[in-house]
């Protein structure tokens, strides 16, 4: 996955004239899960409809622009892997950030489920 195609389609947003930030999140396969258990990898599924509807909402959001999203899927995920591109562009940093951080759990929570696989 690329972070580099996503922000030359924002560039190419006929609104970015009123962008004043872009902000990108690449989240990857930690080693190790929330508990401490080593991780040897990971699978994602995605429920795009429900991505649509967390990726719409945000867009109404105060001085966001445009909000990109691309979630690895359908394979074994390894550690290190790229597993999902969140990227957000809008006008000013308080906006911004506050949207990359909820679209992010929001996806988290109600668009991906995943299934780690732990080293024995």
């Amino acid at each position: 996955m690329n972070l580099i195609p996503l922000i030359e389609t924002i560039k190419r947003h006929p609104h970015y004239n009123r962008v004043g930030m872009i902000l990108c999140h690449n989240g990857v396969v930690r080693g190790t899960s929330r508990d401490g258990r080593r991780v040897s990898g990971l699978n994602i599924t995605v429920d795009y409809e429900q991505l649509h509807k967390v990726i719409e909402k945000h867009k109404k959001r105060p001085g966001i622009i445009e909000i990109l999203v691309k979630i690895a899927e359908d394979k074994k995920l390894s550690v290190g892997d790229d597993v999902m591109l969140l990227v957000v562009a809008g006008d000013i940093r308080e906006n911004v950030i506050k949207v990359l951080s909820e679209a992010i759990d929001d996806i988290k929570s109600t668009v991906v489920k995943k299934t780690e696989y732990f080293s024995t």
